[in-house]
């Protein structure tokens, strides 16, 4: 790889930013990212002397890409037939189908007719509430009634209002930065992760759906422990989340779709109350996946997710007994038994960053550095910890 210098054989060396002891080469110790002195202000273009330190010459931007074709409103090739959706409205008997050209594409909202309400479900939503949801619906396989990765629309349209009376009153989220989502192409949520079970990323999936133009479905990446639940490894996929394999994370991107990552995984939900709106460590695979799909990558903070189920005590040897990732103690469980575990109804607080474009400077190959992944990683990391800390 031209313009880099790898030094296999090195010792540690020192992080250009903080002084700390950077671990040698060898992709294994990536508890280095946990030792961020989060509270310490950058020294002038970090991220230029960083790359220095690690023998990564600067780079110019990789030529612009060649423009799509011109495409409709539902992402498909533009054709002489301006189809129902570029004539002004979608037709809303039209079966659901999968969007082949781009499954990352839904119409506009000023493309969108959803109808006279069909039923109750219709009837609790407004106008504005409606045509995201339609919008949405527009993304499986008219003959399987799924895309290929599980999403059925007839389940997220029975989920939805739930959802949304979740965010609007239980959760009662308020949101900003929205200016930093891409109306189209594949980007990375890089987000911190907290409260036991993931009402974090349901809320962040409808804050996205209500907060985008045309409406975009954010895909989350669930971890495989989740996966191997019966019945909510098929709920997750129903509603459009996705299990985190490398294939999968790839496919999403090359659909021009948007992806969550918790990049802290299992460690987020089960941290202490000690340690509440505190990081943990990061796996680094996302920004691998960003550097080989050309993806920006955009720092999120959900401010609220520790306070739903504060723990008190992590019970790690009956977990590992029962083969779980925490057994924990609140203030309501076990003690209520099931219920305790209901999320206490405080209010979140989400917050999108300015998008960190790596790609803009590391194209494909360099994906396959381990340094480089775990320099970029820790970068993410401290601008998550940044919004954390300016809105917590």
């Amino acid at each position: 790889m031209s313009g880099v210098r790898r030094d296999h054989g090195s010792g540690p060396t020192r992080d250009p930013l903080d002084g700390q002891w950077l671990p040698p080469l060898d992709g294994q110790h990536e508890h280095a990212l946990g030792s961020d002195p989060f509270e310490r202000a950058a020294a002038p273009d970090p991220f230029d002397s960083g790359l220095t330190a690690l023998g990564f010459a600067r780079r110019s931007p990789p030529p612009a890409p060649i423009p799509d074709p011109p495409m409709d409103a539902l992402g498909e090739a533009a054709t002489d037939d301006p189809g129902p959706a570029r004539r002004g409205r979608v037709d809303p008997g039209a079966r659901p189908r999968l969007l082949h050209r781009r499954n990352g594409h839904t119409p506009l909202l000023a493309d969108v007719d959803p109808g006279a309400p069909a039923d109750w479900l219709d009837r609790v939503l407004d106008d504005n509430e409606r045509r995201r949801l339609f919008a949405l619906m527009q993304w499986s396989d008219a003959d399987a009634g799924y895309d290929r990765f599980g999403l059925s629309p007839a389940v997220l349209r029975r989920v939805f209002p739930l959802f949304l009376l979740l965010y609007r009153a239980w959760f009662r989220v308020r949101s900003s930065g929205h200016e930093h989502l891409p109306t189209h192409g594949p980007a990375i949520l890089a987000s911190n992760h907290g409260g036991l079970l993931p009402f974090d990323g349901a809320m962040l999936v409808m804050d996205v759906a209500l907060s985008t133009d045309p409406p975009r479905l954010l895909r989350a990446i669930v971890d495989h422990w989740a996966g191997s639940l019966s019945y909510i490894n098929v709920f997750f996929a129903r509603v459009g989340q996705v299990i985190g394999t490398r294939e999968n994370f790839a496919d999403l991107l090359a659909d021009d779709q948007l992806v969550l990552v918790f990049p802290e995984g299992i460690n987020g939900i089960r941290k202490l109350i000690t340690q509440r709106h505190r990081l943990q460590s990061f796996h680094v695979g996302f920004v691998e996946q960003a550097l080989r799909a050309g993806a920006p990558i955009i720092p999120t903070a959900v401010i609220g997710s520790d306070d739903q189920a504060p723990i008190l005590f992590d019970l790690k040897p009956l977990a590992r007994m029962f083969g779980l990732p925490v057994v924990p103690v609140t203030p309501t469980f076990p003690w209520l038994g099931p219920l305790g575990l209901i999320p206490y109804p405080v209010p979140y607080r989400i917050v999108y960053g300015e998008p960190l474009r790596f790609q803009e400077r590391f194209g494909p190959d360099d994906a396959d550095d381990p340094r480089l992944i775990r320099y970029l990683a820790r970068l993410v990391r401290k601008e998550v910890q940044a919004l954390i800390d300016r809105n917590s």
